[in-house]
């Protein structure tokens, strides 16, 4: 959730990046990018665009913009109260104070932080933690399996939030994490994305062009930057639940 801000004196202030607890000041007079090029520095990932994004201020804001062709991000505000799908040739103003941006490039996930000194909105912060039974999010029930399956594929992030770089478990890996079979964990994923696709969660729906990795990536950076799953249900995979007769 998140509320206005009043007052602002109509001044984006001053904007800056973190990444790996390194801070860059970003100009107010040309685009900061982040990419295989730019200030930022990132590794020599083949799977990264040379420029993926830009933080650019316009008429007064601060804007986060995709110049990439194939890559999107997940945009979130730290509570969890906003989430957003930046996909390529898109751009989403900054009005939190701080904006955490995911990606995934290859088999890397990224994480930075945008902080910017003048916010249109204040985020509050909202209830998060489950308990044994069914989980609804939104519009989307999750079973006590379903919920595993996500914390299994999440869980190099959840176990080190703080982390910016990091590799998203492979169907093989996160299916032998919770004991099992691959054929199962691949029907379970399947009914997972398509209920989220349903409720209008976007990138989770294969298909020519979207490939599984894609697919797992996305449904580990929505789950975690909309807080849907957090470091309190680490739990479920040291006694993942059957749900025997369920999907």
């Amino acid at each position: 959730m998140c509320r206005a801000v009043s007052d602002l004196g109509g001044a984006a202030g001053a904007c800056r990046l973190e990444f790996c607890g390194e801070w860059f000041d970003v100009s107010p007079t040309e685009p900061f990018v982040v990419g295989r090029e730019g200030p930022l520095g990132l590794d020599d990932n083949p799977y990264l665009h040379r420029r993926f994004l830009e933080v650019v201020l316009v008429d007064g804001m601060w804007w986060l913009r995709n110049v990439g062709s194939r890559l999107s991000a997940t945009i979130s505000e730290p509570s969890g109260g906003m989430q957003a799908w930046l996909t390529p040739g898109g751009r989403l103003p900054l009005v939190f104070g701080t904006t955490v941006v995911v990606f995934t490039a290859g088999q890397t996930t990224y994480q930075i932080e945008l902080e910017a000194a003048q916010a249109t909105f204040a985020s509050t912060s909202i209830p998060s933690g489950s308990d044994a039974g069914t989980t609804t999010i939104g519009q989307v029930v999750l079973t006590p399996s379903q919920r595993a399956l996500i914390v299994a594929l999440s869980e190099p992030l959840l176990r080190d939030p703080g982390s910016t770089t990091t590799q998203i478990p492979s169907s093989a890996a996160a299916a032998a994490r919770l004991g099992w079979a691959l054929t199962r964990f691949n029907r379970k994923l399947d009914n997972v994305c398509d209920k989220f696709d349903r409720a209008g969660v976007r990138g989770l729906r294969g298909g020519p062009g979207r490939l599984a990795t894609q697919r797992r990536a996305r449904l580990v950076e929505y789950a975690v930057t909309s807080r849907m799953v957090t470091s309190a249900d680490l739990w479920l995979l040291d006694a993942p639940p059957s749900d025997v007769g369920g999907r």
